[in-house]
């Protein structure tokens, strides 16, 4: 009786440990989903571009904040990264491994859920 639910018991420990960490991952994903949808459409990358009456897709706000956004991407992404490293590969028994690393999967959940909330409640 003990040996069915030791599997069973990996699966939801495994699963639920990543959907928790999947609560502070929200800010990498959406540091990078700024990136993604605000920076990288822009024509324009520097503020001397604003100057070129040619670019019509620039924005100095967006500008401006590229850089703190980008430095916390990535100070945000390597703790991120580390901490899955940790609880997933380091942490679990060799043999329980595989399970932890299919469940990183369930990392982005919350914050898919998130974005889909903000998407509905804006239309």
């Amino acid at each position: 009786m003990g040996t069915e639910s030791a599997p069973r018991r990996g699966f939801w420990a495994a699963g639920l440990a990543n959907l928790a960490l999947g609560v502070p991952a929200v800010v990498p994903l959406y540091l990078l989903w700024w990136v993604a949808t605000e920076y990288l459409p822009m024509d324009c990358h520097t503020t001397a571009d604003l100057a070129d009456p040619g670019l019509g897709n620039c924005d100095f706000h967006t500008l401006d904040h590229a850089p703190v956004v980008m430095f916390l991407l990535v100070v945000t992404g390597v703790l991120l990264l580390g901490t899955v490293l940790v609880v997933d590969a380091v942490l679990p028994a060799k043999e329980r491994r595989p399970v932890w690393l299919r469940s990183a999967a369930l990392i982005p959940v919350p914050f898919g859920m998130l974005l889909a909330l903000a998407t509905f409640a804006t239309h």
